[in-house]
């Protein structure tokens, strides 16, 4: 019976997820279509620029940029699209995104920026120590162009895509919407890791990375063709102009107390994990090194097997988290919460610490996955608290606050990666378990949430 109950609940969300209006369909292909060029190449990215000849200054610097962008472009993007509607938001956003997979792929002919040596001698414990870096860096301007363009319709498109979904359908129907985009999104999170292992398979890194880049530029060109045409605007409405930075401010001083403990928490994890997150693909390719031979497919070099440990950890993530979120409802969110905070922080740690195998390796990055198990129960105790009609708001103040804090970890992480790539990653742990531990002693649990 529980079977059958299972295969009508599918045919039910099949049915009305087809049944969805056109709009919503072309948005969640491009969605696809631009989350599958995304995720084929943005891990890869520092990989790119090791190969070209930055240091790890430089690819510190490039994750910090990666983060400024993340934000600051969602809210003038919202803005923008309020003013000159979603399809033309959205087209523009889609061209300058195409654009910058155009630019990643000749990023060499730009040319870089020498960035001297810095070495600041400080005394902890006793001891002399350097912090900084002691070799010049050597900053590709076109990898930094690239991502500036590449991040427009993910990040300025954020606000548009919103826009979209609410535009089209009723207010009962909106949850269906978000489903179905997200669907599509996370697919792509699947599929992009395998893909790119496929082409690495193949070719050299450099070569297959460019092969990978310029199939990103044609699935970004179509996904901006396709909702262009097929888009209907005659749902558009324009909004207002920005009202001022006193309101931002405003919801950041009303954002309820309960947070408090959650917000400081997870910024101390976040940007524990963003120290080193771009770094994660150097450790697999250069630093371990480790490839794996597999049946029928036969030999993967270390790009290529980075790139089915990143499809090991979506599938891990698409695995728990709808039976984590239903186990939330019984156990409170606080505990799912810290285990997804808990896995954050250990990572970085396990892995630099990871002998040169395969098999391990893939435990890790299954171990990885788990942290997706949180993002539910960690979206509702944001968004839980907040009063009646200002979850958005509360929810906006929050990642706003947040993101910001984050924004120069990347660039701390590499300054300190540089001199020691073990430091770097024990010290994102370090401050990774501080966080889960603020949030074990003094967060807030949601009492709502349980059942």
């Amino acid at each position: 019976m529980e079977d059958a109950g299972g295969r009508e609940g599918v045919r039910a969300l099949l049915g009305t997820f087809l049944a969805l209006e056109r709009d919503v369909l072309v948005l969640s292909v491009a969605m696809f279509a631009f989350s599958l060029g995304f995720q084929m190449t943005s891990r890869y990215v520092p990989r790119y620029m090791s190969v070209l000849g930055a240091g790890a200054v430089a690819i510190g610097l490039f994750g910090t940029f990666g983060n400024l962008i993340g934000a600051v472009y969602p809210y003038p993007g919202g803005a923008l699209s309020d003013r000159i509607g979603s399809r033309v938001a959205l087209t523009l956003f889609g061209l300058a995104s195409t654009l910058g997979f155009v630019v990643w792929l000749f990023a060499d002919a730009f040319g870089v920026v020498a960035v001297p040596p810095v070495g600041t001698t400080v005394e902890l414990l006793g001891q002399a120590v350097v912090v900084g870096w002691l070799e010049p860096a050597s900053i590709p301007v076109g990898i930094f162009l690239g991502l500036a363009l590449a991040q427009a319709w993910k990040s300025f498109g954020l606000g548009a895509t919103f826009a979209v979904v609410k535009q089209a359908l009723e207010p009962d129907r909106l949850a269906t919407g978000f489903a179905s985009t997200e669907t599509f999104r996370r697919t792509a999170f699947l599929l992009g890791p395998l893909l790119a292992a496929g082409v690495l398979s193949g070719f050299a890194f450099e070569t297959g990375f460019r092969v990978l880049l310029a199939v990103a530029a044609a699935f970004g060109l179509g996904a901006t063709l396709a909702q262009h045409v097929l888009y209907d605007a005659g749902e558009d409405s324009l909004g207002k102009s920005f009202e001022g930075v006193s309101t931002i401010l405003e919801d950041l001083r009303a954002m309820p107390p309960a947070l408090r403990p959650l917000l400081a928490a997870d910024t101390l994890v976040r940007f524990a994990n963003g120290m080193v997150y771009v770094f994660f693909v150097i450790v697999v390719t250069e630093f371990l090194a480790v490839g794996v031979r597999l049946p029928v497919v036969g030999r993967l070099s270390p790009d290529a097997y980075f790139g089915v440990l990143l499809a090991i950890e979506m599938l891990v993530a698409l695995a728990v988290m709808l039976p984590v979120s239903r186990l939330s409802r019984r156990v409170g969110l606080k505990p799912v919460v810290a285990l997804g905070f808990a896995v954050y922080a250990v990572f970085p740690v396990l892995l630099i610490n990871a002998p040169e195998n395969a098999a391990v390796l893939a435990a890790l990055f299954a171990f990885s996955g788990l942290r997706f198990a949180g993002l539910p129960a960690h979206k509702a105790l944001i968004v839980g608290p907040a009063e009646a009609g200002t979850g958005g708001r509360v929810t906006g103040s929050y990642y706003l606050l947040r993101n910001a804090v984050v924004i120069p970890s990347a660039a701390i992480g590499g300054a300190i990666y540089a001199v020691s790539p073990r430091a770097a990653f024990a010290g994102s742990t370090a401050i990774g378990l501080v966080g889960v531990g603020l949030f074990l002693a003094v967060g807030e649990d949601f009492e709502a949430a349980r059942t």
